[in-house]
Order: structure tokens, then sequence, then C-alpha cells
């Protein structure tokens, strides 16, 4: 299978690697994300404004886009044709997604710590030879960070444990 003829020509083959394009898309969001929030108050680490945490992530969303960027460019062609269809190419998109949609449905109901279980177990389903000690190792680090951010020093009132 040979690409179609528009990407014959080299400069929309580089733009046609996948970490070109996540690049592009991180620096995208990131960007979007700095407009949406130039009208918000920023502050001062010490007395954040409601602008402070989204636009830290948006700066660093935009350096790893840049970093993801740098290394697609650098990257050598390859003409291997995608493997499998169009379900393969789309499942880990599906389950991500799923993954946030159960973090968000069970944040409330379930608490903090089964949230994040459920996040990272239905994520790690997305990628190939991830092991069930990693996935808890992971699950384990982002409660503790999350625990300690949100709960600990920014006082927020998330459940951390289910209420039965």
């Amino acid at each position: 299978m040979t690409a179609p003829a528009a990407f014959h020509h080299p400069a929309l083959r580089v733009l046609a690697r996948k970490d070109v394009l996540a690049g592009l898309m991180f620096i995208g969001v990131a960007a979007l994300g700095l407009w949406l929030s130039r009208n918000y108050p920023i502050g001062t680490a010490l007395r954040m404004g409601t602008g402070y945490v989204p636009r830290l992530l948006c700066w660093i969303l935009m350096g790893l886009g840049a970093i993801v960027l740098v290394q697609g460019l650098r990257e050598a062609d390859s003409d291997r044709p995608a493997e499998g269809g169009a379900l393969a190419r789309l499942w880990p998109i599906l389950i991500v997604t799923a993954s946030l949609v159960a973090f968000g449905l069970a944040l409330e109901r379930l608490g903090l710590v089964v949230a994040i279980f459920l996040l990272i177990g239905i994520g790690s389903l997305a990628a190939r030879g991830i092991k069930p000690w990693e996935a808890a190792a992971t699950a384990l680090g982002l409660i503790l960070l999350s625990w300690a951010i949100f709960i600990e020093g920014l006082g927020l009132t998330i459940p951390v444990w289910p209420d039965f």
C-alpha cells in the first residue's frame, strides 16, 4: 500500500508523522488555553488567581508539545503502512476517552482513590505491554500527588473514599 499522491511531497510527509501532528496539536491546545485564559487574574505563587494553574499547565503543555514536535521532525521517514484498520487506530483514543469519562463520573460518588484507579486501570488498556504492577504504581503515585495538591494543599473538598 503506497501513500496517496498528496503525501509524496517531502513537507507533507513530515507533517503526516504522528509525533509531528501530536506536537502541533499540543501546542495548538496550549495556545488556545492561553488565549482563553488571557483575562483571568494570575496572582502570585502564594496567592494564586483563577488563571494561575490553567496558564501554568498551558505553558507546560506547550513545552511538551515542542519536545514531541522536535522528536517527530528528527525521526527518519518510514514507508511502512499503519498496522491494523481504522478501529485499531481509534482504539487508544476510545479507551482513553472512556477512562476520563469513568473518572469524571466516579469522582464524587466513589471518591478520589477509586476514581483514579478506574482512570489508570481503563486507560492502561490503550497501550500494549503495560504490566498490572506498573498501572497500580502509577495509580498510587497519582493518588498521593492528587491528595497532596488538591486536598491538603488547596483545601478542595473532594471525597477521598466512597461514602457508603
